[in-house]
């Protein structure tokens, strides 16, 4: 290659790495956006009931569970009406449990008119709070779902964040104020982000963070949901835990029956896992003790939560009758906050399910994140 040739490409490399807006070269960081394109979002099917917000359809880095850079997927919401409060406050909302494959990402949903949780984002979208929604790692991107791994979930909530202040048509501000919220898979990833975020995000202005129905201890959950109607879930942990650490080789502990149902499950939405796995028992579909094998244990073990302490309030809710996360996994969750000094308000909901939870709780929390924003004092019940 002459040295021409070799200038320019090398002139062309350069100019690759220029942002968009600026002069200099900058590595790619966790937040950056990769592509945002306005989208449309919808209440109901057939593309019925416009949300009236301006939105965009996200793909943003972000870290796996095991450090490596990652891109993730998700949607930003900005009400149309501009902010009269001093500067529009950012929600990262972390959405639950919707499945495995890439049809089931909430940004499909939203966009398909079917996302339930739109009615939690509206009445912070009423507010006039800009709302990013993260899909997760490998829902709505390539690779499979990452699923109940915390520290990938945590992650990619904060970036979305991040993200959010990046797209410069939402005139958004990496300075505003930031509260973040969840419920179930949400729930988990909302605390995850409240324990990563002083090393992993500092320069976020986190104020608060709501969480509610925190599968916090996932052995726990395991175990309870092991030959019910909804042991899909757990299902599910397993093939996303599976996803999130190669080392843990569960098809290798498969039978054959197991092997068929767990491959065909990695593509599906929630009501797919319920009725391909209800009632069964894990050790009916493995040759091995598979949580107890050590490399499980120290995985599982590191995406418990309670091990390191939020530095902003947490409002924690969860119902009494939950089917789904035994109350005691989030009675033991603020128990493990409180001793290590955390400013918990805890609420336990007098209601007979996990849907219900997530109902009843929801306004609660958007209304413990406006105190929050409104830089009001924090009471803990601890």
């Amino acid at each position: 290659m002459n040295l021409r040739v070799r200038a320019t490409l090398s002139m062309i490399g350069v100019f690759l790495l220029l942002p968009a807006l600026g002069g200099t070269a900058r590595a790619a960081s966790a937040g950056d956006v990769v592509e945002a394109l306005p989208t449309t979002v919808y209440l109901a099917p057939g593309k019925l009931l416009e949300v009236p917000v301006k939105a965009w359809h996200l793909r943003y880095r972000s870290t796996s569970a095991t450090g490596e850079p990652n891109v993730v997927s998700g949607t930003l919401l900005v009400p149309g009406s501009s902010y009269s409060h001093g500067t529009r406050p950012i929600v990262g909302y972390a959405v639950g449990t919707h499945g495995l494959g890439d049809q089931c990402a909430p940004s499909a949903a939203m966009a398909g008119g079917t996302e339930a949780e739109l009615a939690i984002m509206s009445l912070m979208l009423l507010k006039g709070w800009a709302v990013a929604v993260t899909d997760y790692e490998g829902l709505g991107t390539p690779g499979d779902h990452t699923y109940m791994a915390g520290l990938s979930q945590g992650h990619a909530v904060l970036d979305s964040i991040r993200a959010a202040a990046r797209v410069p048509e939402a005139n958004l501000s990496g300075a505003a104020p930031v509260v973040v919220m969840g419920y179930s898979q949400g729930g988990s990833s909302a605390a995850w982000a409240a324990q990563l975020q002083p090393s992993y995000a500092p320069e976020l202005r986190l104020k608060g963070v709501a969480a509610g129905g925190v599968p916090a201890d996932l052995r726990a959950v395991a175990d309870h949901l092991d030959g019910t109607p909804d042991f899909g879930l757990a299902a599910a942990a397993g093939i996303g835990m599976n996803a999130a650490y190669p080392e843990l080789h569960l098809e290798k502990y498969l039978t054959s029956e197991g092997a068929a149902l767990f491959g065909d499950a990695r593509d599906d939405c929630v009501s797919d896992l319920r009725a391909k796995f209800g009632g069964r028992r894990l050790a009916e579909l493995t040759t091995a003790d598979v949580t107890n094998l050590p490399a499980w244990r120290a995985r599982l073990a590191e995406n418990r939560l309670g091990g390191s302490a939020p530095r902003v309030p947490l409002f924690l809710y969860h119902a009494k009758g939950d089917e789904l996360i035994p109350y005691e996994v989030g009675r033991t969750l603020r128990r493990e906050y409180c001793a290590r000094g955390v400013n918990v308000l805890w609420t336990a909901l007098p209601v007979g399910s996990h849907v219900l939870g997530a109902v009843e709780g929801a306004p609660l929390a958007v209304a413990w994140l406006a105190t929050r924003v409104a830089g009001l004092p924090a009471i803990s019940n601890c």
